[in-house]
């Protein structure tokens, strides 16, 4: 049977070819040495940590509101949320979502260039129990309440044109143990800059 079918050797050759391939040991490629291990796993983690500072940061951003336009800053709670419908270019509402507090610093326009003394008198006669104390003749901090419930501490701010800053935070009473000293920090926050538009007037006199 010199030449058998192809038919009759394929049972046959099967098998062997089978073990064979069974048997046949593939080269294996170069594993990473320790030192790469060793250099990936810190890539990634260093990696894991930039990204949970830059996470950090962007936190951190998000609650440093800068007005540029009208020349303040101030730092909102931690986990509050904006009430976007609220806020606008003169100022900024921060909500607590979970207890009806809220923080609202806003710029507004003097054009009576009325005293803080007489814009205090106005606010007395809008809340109840309003006590506080004037810081010279630019400021000035106190606490009030809403008659609904609420307690509000303000802090009034008056820029160099003339122009009001007001920064209010306002809570339940009953939870005046858990916010007062959480509006004290928001308040104590607040700070004035030169407008963006007086410092870029500024620029080219001073080049000059």
């Amino acid at each position: 049977m010199k030449n058998a079918p192809l038919a009759y050797c394929l049972p046959v050759l099967l098998p062997v070819l089978l073990i064979a391939a069974c048997g046949r040991t593939e080269p294996v490629g170069d594993l990473p040495s320790q030192e790469e291990l060793a250099a990936a796993a810190n890539a990634a983690a260093a990696s894991a940590l930039a990204n949970q500072q830059a996470e950090a940061q962007e936190l951190a951003e998000n609650r440093n509101y800068v007005n540029m336009a009208h020349g303040f800053s101030v730092t909102l709670p931690e986990g509050w949320v904006m009430d976007k419908a609220a806020s606008n270019a003169e100022g900024i509402v921060y909500q607590d979502p979970g207890a009806g507090a809220d923080v609202r610093v806003f710029w507004q326009k003097n054009d009576g260039d009325q005293t803080l003394q007489q814009i205090v008198e106005a606010i007395n006669d809008s809340s109840e129990g309003v006590d506080g104390d004037f810081v010279g003749d630019k400021e000035y901090r106190g606490t009030a309440n809403d008659g609904e419930g609420n307690a509000v501490s303000l802090r009034l701010l008056k820029q160099p044109d003339g122009s009001i800053v007001t920064a209010t935070f306002v809570y339940p009473e009953m939870l005046s143990e858990q916010y007062q000293a959480m509006a004290d920090t928001a308040l104590a926050s607040l700070r004035l800059f030169t407008p963006k538009a007086e410092t870029e007037e500024a620029a080219p006199k001073a080049a000059n």
